[in-house]
């Protein structure tokens, strides 16, 4: 993809429709520009391919209400597939919206674009504009990047945002079925996501997290005890330990490994108890032994 192409779709398909009628470099300069017209709503379907999925139904509703009493304000962006038959482009939430309303015609603008630049305007569109959940964003990478040879840091420039956001999102579709539909609702975040995925069982955490109203922190805590458990089976029963202690110690040990740098426990029971610092050098080891005998 030429740089001319990049800089066309980082502006976004307001700007492409600002310029139909003046030449623009790549395949959208050779496409045939029709002038807006009205068409019967029944003759314009959603392209199978938009990765959009999800439409709030209040806020259509919204929408519908506002059709109304102002009509469609912005002309749904198609491209022709048969005779008098149209795909949409862009604008689909207003063509939804207008079936809502009752409307038996919408206004549009044709273009005549391939699949690649159809998918393209998209997701760059529905990006820009945060319409898209974390996972229909994520797969809509995906599709430009297995169909159409993209590569990340291609889509960061795009889009207008870094290559590691873009592998960020890539990563959520590492996630089981179960937890995709808890982000894609909105159920959970695409930091709580993020979190769970290198973890044994992301379904039943994710659950938790989701039961329990956590924040990204919390999830994020419980994921790596998850992956320490993992790496150490005996993690599991001393984290189980460290619940049971009360909250003025567990922020005394927090406190104290702070500010030493290390791994500090404490054990406090009727009135007494043992005070525990780990150390994995001799270097730390001497360093204790100062800090204590300077006191």
């Amino acid at each position: 993809m030429n740089d001319d192409s990049k800089r066309r779709l980082g502006r976004g398909l307001a700007a492409l429709i600002g310029e139909m009628d003046q030449p623009i470099g790549g395949p959208v300069a050779a496409a045939k520009v029709n002038p807006d017209r009205m068409v019967p709503i029944e003759f314009v379907g959603r392209n199978p391919r938009n990765p959009r999925r999800y439409f709030d139904e209040s806020e259509l509703q919204e929408l519908a209400s506002s059709i109304r009493q102002h009509g469609i304000v912005q002309p749904v962006v198609v491209r022709t597939i048969a005779q008098d038959r149209y795909e949409i482009i862009a604008g689909e939430r207003r063509w939804r919206a207008a079936q809502l309303a009752g409307f038996v015609e919408i206004p549009v603008i044709v273009r005549d674009v391939d699949d690649r630049t159809a998918l393209e305007i998209a997701i760059v569109e529905n990006v820009q504009r945060s319409d898209l959940n974390p996972l229909e964003e994520a797969l809509g990478y995906e599709q430009l990047i297995a169909e159409h040879g993209y590569t990340q840091n291609d889509l960061g420039e795009i889009i207008g945002k870094s290559r590691s956001h873009v592998a960020n999102s890539l990563r959520l579709l590492k996630l089981p079925d179960a937890v995709r539909d808890m982000l894609a609702s909105g159920a959970l975040s695409a930091g709580h996501a993020r979190a769970l995925i290198p973890t044994s069982d992301p379904v039943a955490l994710a659950k938790s997290i989701v039961a329990k109203g956590l924040s990204v922190r919390d999830a994020e805590r419980i994921a790596q005890n998850d992956i320490r458990a993992q790496q150490d089976p005996s993690f599991g029963q001393k984290a189980s330990q460290r619940e049971e202690k009360d909250a003025d110690t567990l922020a005394l040990e927090r406190t104290l490994s702070d500010s030493l740098g290390l791994d500090v426990t404490v054990n406090h029971k009727n009135g007494g108890g043992q005070l525990r610092i780990a150390y994995k050098t001799l270097d730390q080891l001497e360093e204790i032994c100062r800090l204590l005998e300077r006191r």
